[in-house]
């Protein structure tokens, strides 16, 4: 008798991310501490990159875990180390730690951010944990840099937390997170007055307390609402759609910031829209421009959205027409700082939206330059 063999479908594999408001708040002890119990279980389970950044707490947590070691890449004369991501994929466990999420690796490496490399180890089939802090998300990159008077250089795209199974927030009061500070727990004693005057500020804690938490509460939110669907415990509803104008000015990053964020809250998928007009050039006039609406185009993929360039010499037609046609029900615009009467002589592309376009919600936000980036 002939035997039969049925082949099993392989499970997705799951993330789970530890996610914190600020720096010390206890993520990465968590995450090891999870860890632990997951190895007494007898779960194959291995450390791909663990920052400990010299806190005795968390060293301890590592205690007898199995660490793949790191890759040394060269770099301007230096020997850096990265986590090597080949070798965890071939030694391929249950479940991998991945600590520091938003950082960027070493040029190099195989992928550009360690979130590229968390992607490739799911897509093997291998679970990952990682940690990251509320302030790295892209969509709060603005009111993050307005409230801790800072500039956040690494940051992860809201799409990344769509793709996760578990999001955990690891919160403490802000007052016992300023006393770990001041005990040296989280920085070195010469870095304790200036954080907590600054970074470390009650303000700006509790803001980013509150942006975790909130973040927290619409992922749960959003994976209730999905497993009722599924269930056919509620009819779905028809989902909004939410459009976001780009253009060439500086600072439009900030639109593409506010419009995945309104998505996110929706639950929806979005589009990141450009007119380019007959008479524009590929940037061989400016190319600086070329550039900007490039990297826009970009950064609006990996939030999450559909980018779209449309062909029209008039851009208020272009862009009423997709509204309709596409049955838009969001709309974000930049607003940039102009005279009435350069408004009067060249006309508005928001004020003919708003005149031929009904029963949408229209989200007008002021144009600024971008902080530099040091």
């Amino acid at each position: 008798m002939a035997e039969i063999q049925i082949e099993r479908l392989q499970e997705p594999a799951r993330l789970r991310i530890y996610l914190g408001a600020a720096p010390g708040v206890g993520k990465t002890y968590h995450m090891l501490n999870d860890a632990r119990l997951k190895r007494k279980q007898g779960v194959d389970l291995v450390i791909g990159l663990v920052e400990t950044h010299g806190r005795a707490e968390t060293q301890e947590q590592i205690c007898d875990l199995e660490i793949v070691p790191q890759r040394v890449i060269p770099y301007r004369g230096v020997d850096l180390k990265e986590m090597d991501i080949e070798a965890i994929l071939a030694r391929h466990p249950q479940i991998v730690i991945v600590d520091e999420l938003a950082h960027t690796n070493v040029p190099g490496s195989k992928n550009r951010k360690r979130y590229e490399d968390v992607f490739e180890l799911l897509d093997a089939g291998v679970d990952v944990w990682t940690a990251v802090n509320i302030q790295h998300l892209e969509t709060l990159n603005d009111a993050v840099n307005r409230s801790a008077n800072t500039i956040i250089r690494e940051t992860v795209p809201d799409s990344f937390f769509k793709r996760a199974d578990e999001v955990i927030n690891v919160d403490i009061t802000v007052e016992e997170l300023r006393s770990r500070l001041r005990e040296g727990k989280i920085y070195a004693a010469e870095k304790v007055e200036q954080s907590l005057a600054n970074f470390f500020r009650k303000g700006n804690l509790n803001l980013l307390r509150e942006l975790a938490l909130r973040e927290t509460a619409e992922q749960v939110s959003k994976r209730a609402s999905d497993y009722r669907r599924t269930q056919g415990l509620e009819q779905a509803p028809i989902p909004d759609k939410v459009m976001v104008c780009l253009s060439t000015r500086p600072g439009t990053e900030r639109l593409i910031r506010v419009g995945a964020r309104v998505a996110g809250r929706l639950a929806t998928n979005w589009y990141a829209v450009y007119v380019n007009r007959p008479d524009e050039d590929k940037g061989h006039g400016d190319p600086e421009a070329f550039q900007r609406i490039e990297e826009y185009r970009r950064m609006a993929r990996d939030l999450g959205a559909q980018v779209i360039t449309l062909n029209d010499k008039n851009v208020a037609d272009a862009l009423i027409r997709f509204a309709q046609q596409e049955s838009i029900s969001h709309v974000i615009f930049g607003q940039p700082v102009r005279s009435r009467l350069d408004i009067l002589l060249r006309g508005s592309v928001l004020n003919r939206f708003l005149a031929e376009v009904r029963d949408v919600t229209v989200q007008v936000v002021p144009m600024q330059k971008p902080l530099r980036r040091g």
